[in-house]
């Protein structure tokens, strides 16, 4: 089987070394395609130019092939069986135009809560898109969304054997929509110390909550990738996850690398059917559904009770569970099966 693995146009790496859930995904794909004994070919000029010899790079993007040219007789020559490529591109015309040509599936994990697709897009064999949640598989339905946990990768960021950490880690973008000033208070209610791990991504947010962001309690790490983010969420007791009550989660890559790495999982939701009821069970972690209308406060408290229950589970048992459910061989095979 030939498979081919798109990049597109964007200020991350593929694969990236610290933040960016979509290019983490398709190395993710890469990898696991390999290791089923698929044959992969990493399309477009944004996969790192360091990942040759071991990996075959084909610097070109559909969405630029001109019709009849060399580089489509190329593509068509190939013989691909499957592209997998980031949502947005089943409906654009050019990626489509070229794709049409290649006579291969396609497949794409909705990785945005908000993305139009067009009504051609999917027809669930040959065009296929995958959901993380019942809450996105009812947002997609017209397009025959199916059910599939998603699967992150970084450069060296393999899980060696689970420990029991000792503080609590919150990792993700720093922004209104990740909320962490929820989990910076949860931590305080339990006199615990929590590391905030990743890239700031809204200033405005950070002041809005500076009190509790920048407590005595919390440490803030920047974004980390490679041995070190792995680390940092191996060496905690207990990952901490939150997101604002508006906001959809599409497909959280820190849910795998969370219980890969061993560490269970204390979640905030504001209604049922998440990624995070998705993700977990009750052996890997402990999610707490908190009404919408209720103040941060009310939130921060049921949180805090997350994470004492999450710190009573087995890291080892978490990090075998989490093998199983998020691993890349068994996502790629699942994306390829029609």
């Amino acid at each position: 089987m030939l498979v081919g693995v798109c990049d597109f146009p964007g200020s991350y790496a593929f694969p990236p070394a610290g933040y960016g859930g979509i290019e983490r995904w398709l190395w993710a794909v890469a990898v696991g395609a390999r290791a089923a004994g698929a044959d992969v070919h990493l399309l477009g000029p944004g996969w790192l130019p360091e990942l040759e010899p071991d990996w075959i790079r084909k610097p070109v993007r559909l969405e630029d092939v001109i019709p009849g040219s060399l580089a489509e007789r190329e593509l068509k020559a190939a013989g691909y069986d499957l592209l997998v490529v980031g949502h947005e591109y089943p409906s654009l015309p050019a990626w489509v135009r070229t794709w049409s040509e290649l006579g291969c599936d396609v497949a794409t994990f909705q990785h945005s809560p908000a993305f139009q697709h067009t009504d051609t897009a999917f027809d669930g064999q040959r065009s296929r898109l995958y959901c993380y949640s019942p809450e996105m598989i009812e947002r997609y339905a017209t397009h025959q969304p199916i059910a599939e946990l998603a699967v992150h990768l970084g450069l060296d960021e393999e899980e060696p054997p689970a420990t029991r950490g000792r503080d609590l880690v919150w990792l993700g973008r720093i922004d209104e929509e990740k909320a962490p000033h929820l989990a910076a208070r949860a931590a305080q209610l339990l006199g615990r110390r929590i590391f905030i791990v990743g890239p700031v991504f809204s200033k405005d947010y950070v002041r809005s909550h500076e009190k509790i962001l920048t407590a005595d309690h919390v440490e803030w790490v920047g974004e980390l990738g490679g041995p070190a983010k792995t680390a940092a969420i191996r060496n905690a007791s207990v990952f901490v996850y939150t997101y604002a009550r508006r906001y959809v989660e599409a497909g959280a890559a820190v849910f795998g690398e969370s219980v890969r790495a061993g560490t269970p999982m204390a979640a905030l939701t504001w209604r049922e059917g998440t990624c995070a009821q998705a993700a977990l069970c009750d052996r890997t972690g402990v999610t707490v559904v908190v009404p919408p209308e209720a103040d941060d406060e009310t939130a921060s408290q049921a949180l805090a009770e997350a994470i004492q229950r999450a710190a009573r589970l087995d890291h080892a048992e978490v990090q075998e569970i989490g093998r199983r459910r998020f691993d890349p061989t068994r996502h790629f095979e699942a994306l390829a099966a029609r």
